[in-house]
């Protein structure tokens, strides 16, 4: 018979990351999403390979205070929500605090934010989900993570990923759907260092429209 235990916090992200974290667009719309919780109107995504070796989403939004940076990689940390109340009336993306954890969990990640009130910014070096590193950086305000070697200690996740103009494809068309929605923040995606996507902030979803599908569809 089986002896029942408690399995490591790092095996239990693990297991989280399967549910939060399926590819690398996975990866960005859960960023994206916490960087249009944080009130940026600028988001930059840079990735390279399809998002298999490198991801990074930049913006400007409020930014993460030095004392509560760590607690970001917490599981179930949060500041969308703190009591049973606030379930039934959730006005933000991501409020269950899993993804941050779970894709530091199965990648290698740095972390840099900084708030418009504080002289410096700060960053966290994680792999595998344990932080290696914490030190004080300079930056304008905002919020930087960066993610190299998605799933590098799961190789048997990372075999099922598809080929690099795949996975950028669901990138691509990720962006598209999110920056519909959202036309009064300015999105960029650029690949293998190369601007793919460059969307100023529009103040209607018609001129939004226009810059993604042309004039004739927003006609």
């Amino acid at each position: 018979m089986s002896i029942i235990k408690i399995l490591s916090e790092n095996l239990i992200n693990q297991i989280a990351a399967g549910e939060v974290v399926e590819r690398p667009a996975s990866v960005v719309k859960e960023l994206v999403e916490n960087s249009l919780d944080a009130g940026a109107n600028e988001i930059v995504v840079d990735i390279k390979e399809g998002g298999r070796i490198f991801i990074k989403v930049l913006d400007n939004g409020c930014g993460i205070a030095k004392e509560y940076l760590q607690m970001a990689l917490a599981r179930h940390a949060t500041s969308k929500i703190s009591a049973e109340a606030d379930l039934w009336k959730i006005r933000t993306m991501g409020f269950r605090g899993e993804a941050l954890a779970s894709i530091a969990s199965v990648s290698k990640m740095v972390i840099k934010s900084k708030r418009e009130e504080d002289l410096g910014g700060s960053q966290i070096d994680a792999e595998g989900g344990e932080i290696r590193t914490m030190r004080d950086v300079g930056m304008s305000k905002g919020t930087h993570v960066e993610i190299y070697d998605l799933f590098f200690n799961t190789p048997a996740r990372q075999k099922y990923l598809k080929q690099t103009a795949t996975e950028f494809g669901h990138i691509s068309g990720l962006i598209n759907t999110i920056a519909l929605s959202n036309p009064k923040v300015s999105f960029k995606l650029i690949h293998n260092d190369k601007v793919v996507t460059d969307l100023p902030k529009s103040s209607d979803l018609i001129s939004r429209i226009a810059d993604i599908f042309g004039r004739a569809t927003a006609e």
